[in-house]
């Protein structure tokens, strides 16, 4: 049996106690425990604790802060079980603990992979421009559910995929710099797709872009990609061969033959 002999609050941390233990060789210090421990297990000066007890106490407390540690991950934003347990395991907390902690955390409300979900994609639909793909894809690397993914998706209506894709792709032909209108299209069309959106959305959007491209900007980019395999080939070659290389240059950057031809008749000498 050990007395208990001393309590003292420690100097950086004002929620933690030391507790000091005499085992019949004098006072020495025994082991520390936070505010909430001290006062469940009512521990005061002259208490006589076994070693089971004692070993109990270290438990609880060491339980007692991988809690707190959780609490405290979950205080930045909504984490997903999945989150939690890599988190705790990083701080080497032990797996019987992480279980005891993921229960109370579920009982208390704290943690819901559902709701999680639900957050995540209603946030992402605000703030990003990522497709239903994307997101469920993200929703899976967090440990959620493919059904509770499939659920927290319903939040993310044809409509509202349109109107995002939409909006994105037409800010992306506004910046399509100095490509051909279809070779923008064609672009438009990947990244979409790496974006997360499913066919129908793209063909949709695409479907409902303005038809005919802006003639004095298509003639610019004609020009200034015309002139770049210009440059490219002028050296090699000459005459007939040097207009049929830029000719299926530009044929395969996406230009008309009317454009094709304005150039080569325009900026290409017989």
């Amino acid at each position: 049996m050990a007395k208990l002999t001393k309590i003292t609050t420690q100097k950086k941390h004002k929620n933690r106690y030391n507790i000091f233990l005499d085992r019949g060789q004098g006072e020495a210090y025994g082991f520390s425990v936070d505010e909430d421990v001290l006062i469940k297990y009512r521990l005061q000066k002259n208490m006589e604790l076994d070693d089971a007890t004692i070993e109990a106490l270290i438990q609880t407390d060491t339980l007692h802060k991988s809690y707190t540690l959780a609490i405290n991950y979950l205080s930045y934003r909504m984490r997903s079980e999945k989150e939690i347990r890599d988190y705790l395991n990083e701080k080497e907390v032990d797996s019987e603990h992480i279980d005891e902690i993921v229960k109370r955390l579920y009982d208390e409300k704290f943690l819901d992979d559902q709701e999680f979900a639900n957050s995540l994609v209603r946030t992402r639909i605000m703030t990003s421009s990522k497709g239903p793909l994307l997101l469920k894809k993200e929703l899976l690397e967090k440990g959620v559910s493919a059904q509770q993914a499939e659920e927290a998706l319903t939040h993310f209506s044809f409509d509202k995929q349109y109107e995002k894709a939409r909006k994105f792709a037409e800010k992306k032909l506004k910046n399509g710099g100095k490509k051909s209108f279809r070779q923008q299209l064609q672009n438009l069309q990947q990244t979409l797709m790496q974006k997360g959106y499913g066919g129908e959305i793209i063909q949709e959007v695409i479907a409902n872009l303005p038809e005919d491209e802006e003639e004095g900007q298509e003639w610019e980019a004609a020009v200034y990609q015309g002139e770049k395999l210009l440059r490219k080939f002028e050296r090699k070659t000459e005459g007939f061969e040097l207009k049929q290389k830029i000719k299926q240059g530009m044929y395969r950057k996406g230009f008309s033959f009317d454009l094709i031809d304005r150039f080569l008749d325009e900026y290409c000498e017989e």
